[in-house]
């Protein structure tokens, strides 16, 4: 893999799906640019701007001048910070707020912030008016690389994590790669476990180029920006041919299996783990299972688990403070989580580094089995 990025350069991602096609603009100094960008693409002049109180105090005002500076009408909703947010309640004020700028198909709705109000933002558009314009203004590495681009819009639900939702993609992605200076460092290792996914779903090339050159993504410039864009035309064409998961996108899902349940089994408690902690523990046990199965080297888990734990990453559920449930109760949300049919569960299985493959016979007792061979004694 070689560099082509340079770190004043912006690079465009194009998601190809026909009519919804959209472009996904990666580099510095978007959000300044995002009035531009946006009123080239946009028929209406209103746009609903719908944040969170950790980003707001940031990016909020610029944004909205941003907007101003191109005759664009803007209202802004600002809504707690965190994954308990992704609630009905507050999707009810998302869309109240959608609704009372009275926001026709010609405009927008805007989400500026990370993967919680990309997600909760989207699903508001997706159901006002039967569907509104969408735009992503991902502010998390997490979002840029991942849940801002596909179409994945949903909330949670005591059942489980986003299990309540729609596809409804955007018409446009702002991925200003300047804010990502001002995430604290827990933040960024979180949004880099996805970008680690992307290697190891079938890119064994990048996977060993982050192993070598992870500490500049993390530096920012030439390799932050490289690295962002290779994760956006991975998910760009994984989304492109498979938009509603109905085979290959199913790949994406790579250590989430594991990692959603380890996040309802904490009860969306970011003190105790955000998203991209449990996606890098899932990542690893996926790794370790597929060892177990007899379906990849034990040195392949081993290596994952290395560069995972070398970044500051965890990789095991004993890293999670304040302890967990019994494997059956893990093993009920893996089962809300995927499609359970005759007994048997959906996986992500592996058979070595970037050797990812979907499995769909996988028994509910060799999960149970391995969740207790792995939880904390």
């Amino acid at each position: 893999m070689t560099m082509t990025a340079s770190a004043t350069a912006r690079r465009t991602v194009r998601v190809d799906l026909g009519d919804r096609s959209y472009d996904i603009l990666i580099g510095p100094g978007l959000i300044a640019a995002a009035g531009r960008e946006i009123a080239s693409r946009l028929k209406g002049r209103k746009i609903a701007v719908i944040t969170d109180a950790h980003v707001a105090p940031l990016y909020l005002d610029g944004f909205m001048s941003a907007l101003g500076a191109e005759g664009i009408d803007a209202v802004s909703l600002v809504l707690p910070a965190g994954e308990k947010t992704k609630s009905f309640e507050h999707l009810i004020s998302a869309c109240d707020s959608v609704l009372a700028a009275r926001i026709e198909r010609n405009d927008a709705v805007v989400a500026l912030g990370g993967g919680v109000i990309g997600d909760l933002t989207g699903f508001a558009a997706g159901i006002v008016r039967r569907g509104s314009r969408f735009i992503q203004v991902p502010t998390s590495l997490l979002a840029q690389v991942d849940s801002s681009v596909g179409g994945k819009t949903g909330i949670n639900s005591a059942h489980g994590k986003n299990l309540i939702g729609v596809f409804h993609q955007p018409d446009l992605v702002l991925a200003d790669t300047d804010v990502l200076d001002t995430l604290s460092l827990r933040e960024f290792r979180a949004g880099y476990a996805e970008v680690a996914k992307y290697g190891l779903i079938d890119k064994p090339d990048f996977f060993a180029w982050l192993e070598t050159n992870w500490r500049d993504v993390f530096a920012g410039g030439d390799a932050r920006i490289e690295a962002i864009a290779t994760s956006c035309q991975a998910k760009a064409d994984v989304v492109a041919a498979d938009e509603r998961e109905n085979g290959q996108r199913a790949l994406l899902n790579l250590g989430h299996t594991f990692g959603h349940a380890l996040e309802a089994a904490t009860h969306y408690d970011s003190a105790r783990l955000v998203h991209g902690e449990g996606v890098a523990i899932g990542m690893t046990l996926a790794h370790q299972f597929s060892t177990r199965l007899n379906l990849c080297s034990p040195d392949d888990g081993k290596r994952v688990e290395a560069h995972l734990r070398e970044v500051g990453l965890p990789t095991s559920m004993d890293q999670i403070p304040g302890g967990l449930p019994p494997a059956e109760v893990l093993m009920d949300a893996i089962a809300q989580d995927k499609k359970v049919k005759a007994g048997k569960l959906t996986f992500i299985l592996t058979r070595g580094v970037g050797q990812s493959f979907v499995a769909d016979d996988v028994p509910q007792s060799e999960v149970i089995a391995f969740l207790k061979e792995k939880l904390p004694k």
